[in-house]
C-alpha cells in the first residue's frame, strides 16, 4: 500500500471507533448546562419547548456550556426559601465563549438544566464577559453534594469528594 492509501485506512478506522468511545450513554442526564433560546423556525430534531416567563419559547438541544465548563462554584440558599442557588466560575475557554456567545444573544432567554431537570431562565440583558454565571434557585442538597465530587468551590483547589 502507499502512504496516503494507509493514512487514509487509518483515518476511517479511527473515524468508526471515534463516535462509540466519545458518547455516553443515551438519555443519560447529569450535571449542570446552560441552553441558549432558539428560534420556532429551527429544526425541531434541535431544540425543545418550555414554558418561559408566560410563553412558550423554544430552545437549543445542544447546550452552551456544561458542568466541565465549570472552574468553581459557590452555593447559596435561592430566595423561594426552597433549595439553593449557585454562582458558577467559568474556565478560562468557556468564559471567551460564553462572552462571544452572549454578544450575540442580548434580550435572548437562556435556560439552566441540573440533572436534566430545568431549574431557572434568565433573560440575557447585556454582554456577559466576567466570567460567572448565576443559577438562582432550584438546586438541591443532593445535587450540591454531587457537583462538589466533581467541582471545587470557589478559592478552593480540588473537588471536595476527592481528598
Amino acid at each position: 500500500m502507499t502512504l496516503p492509501r494507509i493514512a487514509a485506512t487509518i483515518l476511517l478506522s479511527a473515524c468508526a471507533v471515534l463516535p462509540l468511545h466519545a458518547s455516553g450513554k443515551k438519555g443519560e442526564e447529569t450535571g449542570i448546562s446552560f441552553h441558549l433560546q432558539a428560534d420556532q423556525t429551527d429544526n425541531e430534531k434541535m431544540i425543545f419547548p418550555q414554558d418561559t416567563n408566560g410563553q412558550r419559547l423554544v430552545y437549543k438541544r445542544v447546550p452552551e456550556l456544561i458542568t466541565k465548563d465549570v472552574a468553581g462554584f459557590a452555593p447559596f440558599p435561592s430566595r423561594d426559601g426552597e433549595g439553593y442557588g449557585a454562582v458558577l466560575q467559568l474556565k478560562s475557554n468557556a468564559k471567551n465563549r460564553w462572552s462571544a456567545v452572549t454578544s450575540t444573544s442580548v434580550n435572548r432567554w437562556v435556560v439552566a438544566r441540573v440533572n436534566g431537570r430545568i431549574v431557572d431562565a434568565v433573560m440575557i440583558d447585556k454582554q456577559i464577559d466576567d466570567g460567572v454565571v448565576v443559577i438562582w434557585k432550584g438546586i438541591g442538597d443532593a445535587e450540591i453534594a454531587a457537583f462538589d465530587q466533581v467541582v471545587p468551590r470557589i478559592g478552593e483547589t480540588k473537588p471536595r469528594g476527592k481528598k
